[in-house]
């Protein structure tokens, strides 16, 4: 009886896998064009955070201003920072298309030193904010600053993560059409925040130090 059981078992097994999409399942550009969507919907987080800002950014609670407490030297050489880690970061996308795994990693790696660099800056900012008392709870415009600056100081920190993710990946895979598609995504990514950070510097720190 259990050899009749398991005779049609055996047909079926040896019969050939049928499948009835033969082609490619990864769509040409479909990674990219999912990865333009996650981007504009987080331009509307963004764009939500800068209007918080537009709305709260005056309201000083008898606290200090943005005139009180904002360095623009400093800003402006953090500014510097993340403008040159997208250069080194468009070289690096140049490197990649001559198939150049070194040299395109080596400019990786130049970054990811200038995005931590602008990080650490930003968090020696925040630090000293908080040092003289002016720390989120402090009114409703250091709320809204904390919050703005911070989401993309974060976004930043998962830029950097990505980074080297990605440089473990191509060191040990090489560049493949996986590792290029992705270090485009973190172009697309790392020059995003370039442009908010932009809005940032504008909006909040140039105009937040005018009476």
């Amino acid at each position: 009886m259990s050899d009749m059981n398991a005779t049609p078992s055996a047909a079926v097994a040896d019969q050939d896998l049928q499948f009835w999409m033969k082609e490619d399942h990864h769509p040409a550009n479909g990674t990219l064009l999912g990865f333009w969507i996650y981007l504009m919907s987080d331009c509307l987080i963004f764009a939500c955070l800068f209007a918080t800002y537009g709305v709260l950014g005056r309201s000083y609670a008898g606290g200090p201003s943005g005139a009180d407490l904002f360095e623009l030297p400093l800003v402006a050489i953090n500014t510097t920072m993340l403008l040159l880690s997208s250069i080194t970061y468009g070289f690096a996308v140049l490197e990649m298309q001559k198939n150049r795994k070194g040299t395109m990693m080596a400019w990786l790696v130049v970054t990811g030193l200038f995005g931590a660099t602008f990080l650490g800056i930003e968090l020696y900012e925040f630090a000293n904010l908080i040092h003289e008392g002016a720390g989120p709870q402090r009114s409703a415009f250091l709320s809204s600053f904390f919050t703005l600056v911070g989401t993309h100081g974060l976004h930043v920190t998962f830029g950097i993560i990505w980074l080297i993710t990605l440089l473990f990946q191509v060191g040990r895979f090489g560049l493949t059409p996986a590792n290029k598609r992705r270090i485009m995504c973190l172009s697309m990514f790392w020059h995003f925040l370039d442009v908010v950070w932009i809005g940032v510097f504008t909006f909040v720190y140039l105009m937040g130090v005018l009476p």
